[in-house]
């Protein structure tokens, strides 16, 4: 398992476009997928459990990662929730 802890940098937080967008992604990728914030851990795979996260702009989140591709997961995933896209 790999972790990491990325600050929300979008200006309106991890709302609804953000959050299908990470859900696509993340649902590309066979590991499995867990973000954490302010404690509470959901499913990096499931859009209403993300929403329950509440993401704020400048808020810390943990992304856990275990399995195949976590290394690729990590990167994608990381990139969106920074909103640092090449």
């Amino acid at each position: 398992m790999i972790s990491q802890t990325f600050t929300i940098l979008n200006p309106t937080g991890f709302h609804v476009r953000p959050t299908k967008t990470f859900v696509q992604t993340a649902s590309t990728f066979p590991c499995k997928i867990t973000l954490i914030n302010k404690g509470k851990r959901v499913n990096g795979k499931s859009s209403l459990g993300m929403l329950t996260l509440g993401i704020k702009a400048n808020e810390e989140v943990t992304l856990e990662i275990d399995g195949e591709q976590a290394v690729q997961a990590l990167d994608a995933l990381g990139k969106l929730l920074t909103g640092i896209h090449e």
